[in-house]
């Protein structure tokens, strides 16, 4: 099946919740894999969320919300798509350059080599972010919603 064999409310019925979205939580691992070791980063960046394990509200307000209520503070709290995956191009290249200093850390790569590499990751997420930012994904054909 493909979704030009949905009917036209089953298609509806997918933007709705397409632009209804919100991601409340991006992660980003990275590991650096060398001769002298593998040195590991693991990140996550929590947005205004609603999570008890990302310090939001707590449940004792969430207990005393009406379902419509926790609803709308769901919704208002989460980040868009295209936010998300600008938050994962902003914390991904945190990630590569936290990983890179454990590699230095660990005296598997030479302050010099990260030096050049971490120029390099900047120089890079930064037309990635750019990019996003203007609603472009990266596929090629300019759509900010992500479709292919």
């Amino acid at each position: 099946m493909d979704i030009k064999d949905l009917t036209d409310e089953q298609k509806a019925e997918i933007k709705l919740v397409k632009d209804g979205l919100r991601i409340t939580k991006v992660v980003a691992t990275r590991a650096v894999k060398t001769s002298r070791g593998d040195f590991f980063v693991g990140m996550s960046a929590a947005w205004d969320t609603i999570q008890e394990d990302a310090g939001g509200m707590g449940t004792d307000l969430i207990d005393g919300m009406s379902e419509g209520e926790m609803q709308s503070a769901f919704v208002a709290q989460g980040m868009t798509l295209k936010q998300a995956k600008i938050a994962t191009l902003i914390l991904g290249m945190n990630v590569d350059l936290q990983a890179g200093m454990h590699a230095v850390g660990g005296g598997a790569i030479s302050e010099s080599e990260y030096g050049k590499a971490a120029n390099a990751i900047r120089r890079k997420y930064s037309g990635l972010i750019a990019a996003a930012a203007a609603g472009k994904n990266g596929n090629g054909n300019g759509n900010e919603n992500g479709d292919a």
